[in-house]
């Protein structure tokens, strides 16, 4: 079976095995590969993610190898504290400790805080990676920033024996989601084009009136066009929506109105996608819908897609900040931060991005567009 590394030898009677992934939507895509990699080697066991309320949300009650969310608690480097109060950690320890997990797996980053916490779980196994101040874990992969985070879990997968099975993560839509997305588009006279115009980070936000040059031209070739985002991304919505002026009832404003598994609905029958680099961008790559986004080359290394039959990336090479020079490409623990919030990718052009909407929505299968339409899924072959 193909690896990314050599692979360890499988752990004895796992029949429990926690994974720690937190973080935000794009972050549990990137390690569904991983997580499949364990079900399919240690199929006898329990698999239960460590996770965050978004990934609860998205997960409980859907088919797959998960079998139940724990929300992990706020704690430094863990989960940052927001919303409603979550579980004393100490208290959340106390709990999972009493799983007896047999296999704890860290795709949580490097490790500077995971490591401890996972290593408190009192697990038979520990795998994970680590940067070089990081506790260790009984196998452990060094950490290193530039890596796609898809490979990166599926070697931290390889630590315990387990050979990948799928190399892009898929999302499965329920039937009731597709009903719940059909009420919220009504019905369609032409292709459908998702749009997601937001990110969490500013800097990785491409200016509005670029979408709105590409929706327009879109609006014009005859599609429909639905703007998706959560409540976070109204604002934009609305500059989005002002800058398009009358479209006929063809503009479709569903951010904040949807939740994740009708927004996964909604993107199953685009025929294509039109995003930045965000959660949503990845939730449409993984129920199978064509995308054509906009990212900084940096998050390029990390966070793209592999293939480019049914995806497109549009690169912006900043190097340095626009406003006061510091160098961007260094990130994380290795460079302070600089405080300005300004696109990062504003300088992609919208025609490019616009010729490759139209070629895609040119070439994607009739289906596409039609409830139920299949996920594409790139697995290894054995």
């Amino acid at each position: 079976m193909p690896a990314y590394a050599p692979l360890e030898p499988t752990f004895r009677d796992i029949r429990r095995i926690a994974v720690l992934r937190g973080g935000g939507l794009g972050d549990l895509l990137f390690a569904m590969p991983a997580i499949s990699a364990f079900a399919a080697a240690y199929p006898d066991a329990e698999l239960v993610l460590l996770g965050t309320p978004m990934h609860a949300e998205l997960l409980s009650g859907r088919p797959g190898p998960v079998a139940r969310v724990e929300v992990l608690p706020d704690a430094p480097g863990i989960r940052e504290a927001g919303g409603a109060a979550s579980e004393p950690v100490d208290d959340f320890v106390a709990r999972l400790r009493r799983h007896r997990f047999d296999l704890a797996v860290q795709l949580h980053g490097g490790g500077r805080n995971s490591n401890p916490f996972l290593l408190r779980l009192g697990a038979r196994h520990t795998v994970g990676s680590a940067t070089e101040d990081a506790a260790p874990l009984e196998r452990t992969l060094p950490y290193v920033y530039y890596q796609h985070e898809v490979v990166r879990g599926l070697e931290v997968a390889g630590l315990a024996g387990a050979a990948p099975v799928d190399l892009e993560p898929a999302i499965e839509v329920l039937d009731e989601e597709r009903r719940s997305a059909d009420a919220l588009l009504g019905p369609l006279d032409g292709p459908l084009v998702v749009v997601h115009p937001g990110a969490t980070d500013p800097r990785r936000r491409w200016p509005v009136e670029r979408f709105a040059h590409v929706v327009g031209a879109l609006l014009d070739d005859g599609a429909e066009v639905a703007l998706v985002g959560d409540p976070s991304d109204r604002r934009i919505e609305a500059e989005l929506a002002s800058s398009l002026g009358a479209s006929g009832g063809r503009l479709h404003r569903l951010a904040g109105r949807s939740g994740l598994g009708e927004t996964a609905a909604v993107f199953e029958r685009a025929a294509v996608v039109v995003a930045n680099d965000s959660g949503p961008r990845h939730l449409a790559q993984a129920v199978g819908a064509a995308t054509v986004g906009i990212f900084w080359f940096g998050n390029v290394v990390n966070a793209a897609p592999f293939g480019r039959g049914r995806h497109r990336v549009h690169l912006s090479f900043t190097t340095r900040c626009p406003v006061c020079g510091t160098d961007v490409t260094q990130v994380g623990w290795t460079a302070d931060r600089c405080e300005h919030d300004v696109s990062f990718v504003d300088r992609v052009d919208a025609d490019a991005v616009l010729a490759d909407a139209r070629q895609i929505m040119a070439r994607t299968s009739p289906r596409r567009g039609t409830p139920g339409a299949p996920a594409p899924r790139i697995r290894v072959a054995g």
